[in-house]
């Protein structure tokens, strides 16, 4: 019986002790995730000027997206390159709010002016939501 009593209580504290493990909010950025984002910047950031030209055809039509397609998207190469070269130089070191967070405003609250973490992926298909947003939307 004590051992069947000592094996609920070793139960219960270990159920207790787990129920505590929690990752904190700020664990999905650290600074190998913020040396990967600065270095796939750098070396896909040129992805911009196609994907641009794309959700500029579909907003304005060919003459935008000839015309101001290309000069976006190169700006945003250009942005997309310094970021990266930024990140790349300083990814031990926490310097956005004390973390790891990417230093430009998000995509998600302005469609067409922010940044996604990572650069856009070209193609008809992707696993990644985080890259592709739909300008139609």
């Amino acid at each position: 019986m004590k051992v069947f009593f000592s094996f609920l209580l070793t139960l219960a504290v270990c159920s207790v002790a787990f129920a505590d493990i929690q990752a904190p909010p700020a664990s999905d950025f650290g600074p190998t995730r913020k040396l990967g984002r600065g270095l796939g910047n750098i070396a896909f950031g040129i992805t911009e000027i196609p994907f641009q030209w794309a959700v500029i055809n579909e907003m304005d039509g060919n003459a935008a997206a000839f015309s101001y397609g290309l000069v976006r998207g190169t700006g945003r190469v250009l942005a997309r390159l310094g970021y990266g070269i930024y990140e790349v130089a300083l990814f031990p070191f926490p310097m956005q709010k004390g973390g790891y967070t990417p230093p430009y405003r998000s995509d998600i609250p302005w469609i067409n002016s922010g940044y996604s973490e990572f650069p856009p992926e070209l193609g008809f298909e992707t696993r990644y939501d985080y890259s592709r947003i739909s300008p139609s939307l």
